[in-house]
């Protein structure tokens, strides 16, 4: 990802520490920094272009881990880390954060997060780099280039980073719960022939709910939906922004058209 060598794993390891401290307090954050001196990071290069694009890669590699499917923490810690990297930098004048259109979506959702789960703290870092007007809103993820063909790198997610609520539908599979079905059924006819009355288990013997693989079945695919729905509501919302964009576009053109035309006709006149 980065070119600048030890840069993505000192950022992996300050994102690590973060996690290990398990909390999202931009205090502890804080001391993390400045435990590890994060600040001297833009020190030591002397020449303003050499400096700019160190900048940029600094920034456009703390910017991934600020995205799905990264964890909440880790999200959280990447926004501090971005705060800290853009408020510390050299360049004058600053560089920003590319933020793709695209992204911008996951990014508002996590705004609210932060203030619906009362994380102030982050929520306040956040507004102040949108007031300090320190992202750049940009049509794609990367610069492209005119005629300039480009090898696109595939982001290499580190493992323990990733968001772990995919990992619902990998460990309750089908397979799964027609195993503890069948454990379930066994249990209820071990349990009726212990019992007085063989017909049904005695009351003294239920120890769990007689619908417990059920439930579980049923909150598997409440989550399963909830998960399609979002990604739906995602790809709608994005829908929805093409099409007004495309609306306004065409009234503009219409208005254009409209003009000339008027135009055309009072020089007629004259």
């Amino acid at each position: 990802m980065s070119s600048v060598p030890g840069l993505q794993a000192d950022c992996e390891e300050l994102l690590g520490a973060f996690q290990k401290a398990d909390t999202v307090r931009f205090e502890r954050f804080a001391e993390l920094w400045r435990e590890r001196r994060f600040h001297t990071i833009f020190y030591g290069r002397i020449r303003a272009l050499e400096r700019n694009k160190l900048t940029k890669k600094t920034l456009e590699l703390a910017q991934q881990y600020f995205l799905p499917p990264y964890a909440f923490q880790i999200r959280v810690g990447a926004l501090y880390l971005l705060y800290g990297l853009y408020s510390t930098q050299v360049c004058q004048p600053k560089q920003k954060i590319r933020i793709a259109l695209k992204d911008w979506p996951d990014i508002q959702r996590f705004q609210q997060d932060l203030i619906d789960s009362q994380h102030y703290d982050a929520a306040y870092i956040f507004r102040t780099l949108r007031l300090d007007r320190a992202f750049h809103f940009t049509a794609m993820p990367k610069l492209l280039n005119y005629r300039t063909k480009m090898m696109i790198q595939e982001n290499e997610f580190k493992e323990e980073f990733k968001d772990p609520s995919n990992r619902v539908n990998s460990l309750i599979t089908n397979d799964v719960l027609e195993e503890l079905m069948n454990i379930h059924d066994h249990y209820q006819k071990m349990k009726c022939v212990i019992s007085a009355d063989k017909s049904q288990p005695d009351k003294a013997l239920s120890l769990i709910k007689d619908e417990f693989v059920v439930t579980l079945k049923d909150i598997t695919l409440e989550h399963q939906e909830w998960q399609q729905n979002r990604m739906v509501g995602n790809i709608n919302h994005c829908a929805l922004k093409l099409f007004l964009n495309s609306k306004e576009t065409d009234e503009i053109s219409n208005k254009k058209e409209e003009r000339t035309l008027l135009e055309s006709e009072v020089r007629k006149m004259n």
